[in-house]
């Protein structure tokens, strides 16, 4: 029996993507094979097809960081799964399959109420936001924050979150994606016509306290200068990397070296990365925990996911279009079956 999966044919643009027949895989004693009904499709997927993501298998491999699905068959020293009980999973590869063998310590049970594609969007973009949030920058209520890419997938999720935790909320994204900010909460700021920097100082007059960049190279700097005293500067991410076209793995070198610079600076301000697979990996209870609540906030209504759009396995090539050119608004999923 086949299914089908994308896979990654070598490093590179988008038309590296390619839907393949393969052989339905057969879980290990320790595993479960999991029919995936949707996967996210996020930057991340962006870096790992050009080769600008650590850790990841060589080509040929099929991307997707998260799934979400049902148990299809069981290994035979798993026992806390059923039969078609609804899982989600953080992958980091492999999610663009319409089956998949996972060990059965890494999938999450969801709440039966809650709807597949809206839970698949919390396991990678909502986690980031709540972990950036709470573990990282430990926001108080009343703290101010700038979101970079305020109408994306993290952006968004920040957003809805930081309304919850009653925080004052600024967010760069072009003109069109405004009203998508204040309908979250946010302040919106026109990157493309406005110096974001001294945009906040006039709203601000003091800054803000936390900044979150996944843009990375010589914004972390535009970032930094926004930030109040005992601010925070949270980076995840390098997008500007992508736009290097001979040197990505230079201008990732830079953003880290940046980012430790800043941190020496001795002016009562931070500079952080953060990374969801390095933090699930040294606090793997984290994970689990604030996934878990997520889900349980979903499953109350007390959050919504934005779904941009719910396309089919097939037209992967034409999700990654849409994210290369930032033409989405909030997530993007795959449906796989």
């Amino acid at each position: 029996m086949t299914y089908k999966q994308v896979i990654i044919t070598r490093h590179g643009g988008r038309e590296v993507l390619q839907l393949i027949d393969a052989e339905l895989p057969e879980p290990k004693p320790d595993e479960v094979r999991v029919k995936v009904i949707a996967t996210g499709v996020a930057f991340t997927d962006i870096l790992i097809r050009e080769g600008l993501y650590p850790g990841v298998p060589k080509p040929p491999f099929s991307p997707g960081y998260e799934i979400v699905g049902v148990v299809d068959k069981i290994g035979s020293q798993v026992s806390n799964l059923k039969l078609q009980q609804r899982v989600v999973a953080l992958t980091i590869v492999g999610g663009y399959s319409q089956y998949l063998c996972l060990p059965a310590t890494e999938l999450i049970p969801i709440p039966e109420t809650v709807d597949a594609e809206e839970a698949v969007c919390l396991v990678l973009q909502y986690v980031t936001a709540y972990q950036m949030l709470h573990r990282i920058a430990r926001v108080k209520p009343g703290e101010r924050i700038l979101i970079h890419g305020a109408a994306g997938g993290v952006g968004t999720a920040l957003l809805e979150l930081g309304k919850r935790a009653d925080l004052e909320m600024y967010g760069t994204a072009s003109q069109g994606k405004h009203e998508l900010i204040y309908g979250l909460g946010g302040i919106p700021i026109d990157y493309k016509r406005e110096d974001f920097v001294q945009k906040i100082r006039t709203l601000t007059h003091d800054g803000v306290d936390v900044v979150f960049d996944a843009i990375g190279s010589n914004h972390l700097i535009q970032s930094y200068k926004t930030l109040s005293r005992g601010g925070r500067l949270i980076s995840y991410g390098f997008s500007s990397a992508l736009k290097q076209k001979y040197a990505r793995i230079l201008g990732i070198a830079y953003s880290f070296l940046l980012l430790s610079l800043l941190k020496l600076l001795p002016d009562g301000r931070k500079a952080e990365f953060y990374s969801i697979a390095s933090l699930k990996q040294s606090h793997p209870q984290w994970f689990r925990e604030d996934l878990t609540k997520l889900l349980e906030m979903l499953a109350r209504q007390e959050i919504k996911p934005i779904i941009s759009d719910r396309l089919p396995l097939s037209e992967a090539v034409y999700a990654h279009e849409l994210i290369d050119t930032s033409a989405i608004k909030g997530q993007l999923v795959l449906m796989c079956n």
